[in-house]
This record gives structure tokens, sequence and C-alpha cells, in this order.
């Protein structure tokens, strides 16, 4: 399924953002806001083309500094918040990265801007205004060197009690995906835009068509053998790889079993004006059909976007569940029940195929070689 070499896709949208900070040189419309975290988050080759903004001489180690910045990096995202919302209002366009486990910090913030968009929806003089976009990398499942305190998703879960019409999740699971989502994103107006991407290097899984038309979607089908007797779903960077992963194990542990692979990009179109219900049965089966969801969040995400749905209960997500330390990625995955093996595992129990014991006792083998080793197996990489 795989199109091309692993890609970072923040190392690939930075190379994209600099040619668009390059484009808008003239107009001068378009900023990024970041808390102190452009470089860390792959982003940096936008200095190339501008620098941060800073209107004193400082000597030391600093780089990149010009009065003429279009980058605004300040350690508080608070500060970060308030000046790209007073940007907007004034007709232009911004890009807010920021650590996914400390964007949290502006949730009030977030909450009133929400409303504004909300009330100003209905005063016909008001013109529309760009969306409020947010790109939230170093996301927790690969913190390996920070932790539990760098694990932390409720972002998610805020936004989405915010009204359909002003908020939009998306988790594009490559580096094209992600691509087409920021060019939609910066495109919109009058939304709070959440993006979710990783950092690191992963499979390149559609190339650049095929990932305008998954995104356009929303979800899609990536594989299929008839009739499903269980769908596996995913949403995000991480629980993509793992349930494509889980599919691979059930096709060879328990190749009679008819697994339907869907993915999720915008979040929203499970809920019940999101997907209409023809494509919704097309991506997750009937009403019969189990689905296990690997999921980037809290699963509590998910069955709030479900509610309205027929039979939301067939839908068993596996996400983050405050299960973390520093340690590895698959260690972290397994405490969460996120682990290919935990996916696998639990869709072959509710298609009723016995396979599910020896998969987990193959998972705990890996388990123990990774505590010891204090690295991952190769046979858990991406």
């Amino acid at each position: 399924m795989a199109t091309d070499e692993p890609a970072s896709p923040t190392r690939t949208a930075g190379a994209w953002l600099t040619a668009l900070m390059a484009a808008t040189e003239d107009r001068r419309d378009f900023r990024i806001v970041c808390p102190d975290e452009l470089a860390s988050n792959k982003l940096d080759e936008v200095l190339t083309v501008t620098g941060r903004a800073f209107t004193r001489d400082f000597q030391g180690y600093s780089e990149h500094l010009s009065p003429d910045g279009r980058v605004l990096e300040v350690l508080s995202e608070h500060f970060c918040q308030g000046v790209l919302q007073g940007y907007l209002l004034t007709g232009r366009h911004g890009l807010f990265p920021c650590y996914e486990a400390f964007v949290s910090i502006v949730d009030g913030m977030v909450n009133q801007h929400a409303k504004f968009l909300t009330m100003a929806r209905d005063v016909p003089w008001r013109e529309p205004v760009a969306s409020l976009n947010y790109l939230l990398t170093s996301e927790g499942w690969r913190q390996e060197h920070n932790g539990y305190s760098h694990q932390g998703p409720g972002f998610i879960n805020n936004v989405l009690t915010k009204k359909a019409a002003v908020s939009r999740i998306f988790l594009p699971p490559d580096a094209n995906t992600l691509l087409v989502t920021l060019r939609e994103c910066l495109a919109s107006t009058g939304r709070i835009n959440v993006v979710v991407a990783s950092k690191h290097e992963g499979p390149q899984w559609l190339d650049l068509d095929a990932a305008r038309r998954h995104c356009a979607a929303g979800a899609g089908v990536w594989q299929d053998a008839g009739e499903p007797g269980v769908v596996l779903a995913c949403a995000g960077g991480v629980p993509t790889v793992e349930t494509v992963a889980a599919a691979r194990l059930l096709r060879e542990r328990a190749p009679r079993l008819k697994v339907r692979l869907t993915n999720v990009t915008d979040l929203l179109c499970l809920a019940p004006d999101g997907l209409p219900d023809d494509e919704f049965a097309r991506c997750f089966g009937g009403d019969d059909v189990p689905v296990v969801f690997g999921f980037h969040g809290y699963p509590s995400a998910v069955h709030i976007t479900l509610h309205g749905r027929p039979r939301p209960d067939r839908f068993h997500v596996h996400g983050y569940r405050e299960e973390g330390t520093t340690t590895t990625p698959f260690d972290l995955l397994v405490s969460n029940e996120m682990s290919r093996y935990d996916l696998a595992a639990d869709a072959a129990r509710r298609a009723g195929v016995d396979v599910a014991d020896d998969l987990l006792a193959e998972r705990d083998r890996l388990l123990e070689q990774a505590r010891r080793d204090g690295q991952d197996p190769p046979e858990v990489g991406a």
C-alpha cells in the first residue's frame, strides 16, 4: 500500500509552508505563531525565507532574528493565541503549530473564539475571517524521551464541544494527506481547524491524487475482502500504522476472516450529519458488523462523535487511556491496548475467530524483549 520512502509529515509540510511564505512575501498576509517549538517539530525550513520577529539587537545563540520576520516564536501559548486571533481579525491568515500536550493551555481562549465565530455567522455585515488553524505535533504516541508529561490528546475533546459549523478535527495519516489538509484549512474561513500530525518519519500511504480524494471524502476503505466479518478502522498516524499491521496479522493468522480496513481523516465525518448513511455503511459495514477502531486520542472522542448513529455500540475504540511513562513506543502502545496485537486480538474475538490468545502471547513476548533491551524489536517497527 505504501507509495514512497518513509517521510516526516511535518518536515514535508515545512517545505510547503516555506514556499507559501515566499509566495506571500509581497502581501505579507501570512504568519506562523509558535511557542518556541518550530525546529523541534521540523518546520524550521521556513526560516530560510523569513526570520523570527524580533525588534531588538540580541547577542547570543538566537538565530534568524529580524524586525520583518513573519514567524512569531514565543514560549507562551496564551500570547501566541491572542496575537493570532487579532491578526486573523484584520483579514489575514496564520498557522499555530504547538505541542499537542500543551495546546490545552488556551482552552478558554478557544472557547471564546468559537462563540465569536458562532455569533458572527448571524451578523450580515460581517465579512468572513480566515480560520484559526492549529497544527498539533509532537503527539503523545512517540514521546518516549519525554514520557508521561507529553501525552495529552484532550484538546480534541474540548473542540468537540463546539458547534460543528465552526470546528473541525483532522487526523492525516501521512505527509501527503497533511499537505492536502493544510491547504484546505488555510483556504477556509470561519472555523477552528485542529490538525494532528506526526513529526517522525513514517509510511507514505497515499500518493498526492489519492490523498486529495481521501481527504475530500473524510474517510475511505483502504482494504476490502467482500462483506466483512469485522472492520478495522483507524484515525491518526500511529494508529494507522498499528491498524494496518493488525489487518496483516489477521490475514496471516485467520485467512478466512474477511477484514475491511477503513481510514478516517476528518473525525466529524463519523457524526450523524457527516458521511451519508450509504457511505458510512460502505466504510464501516452493516449494523451487525463489529468495528475495532484504533484512535489517536481518548476513546471517548469517537464515542461522542458517533452518538446518534444506528448501533454505535458495535464500535470498540482503542486509544490513549492515560497510561504512560518514559518507555519505548511499543511499550506505550501495549500499556494503552493500542498495539497491533491488541487490535487484532480484539477483532478476532469479536468475529468469533480463535487466534486472540496466540496474538497476545506474541505481544507479551515482544514486550518482554523491549523492556529487557530498552528498545523495540524490529518486528514492531512501522
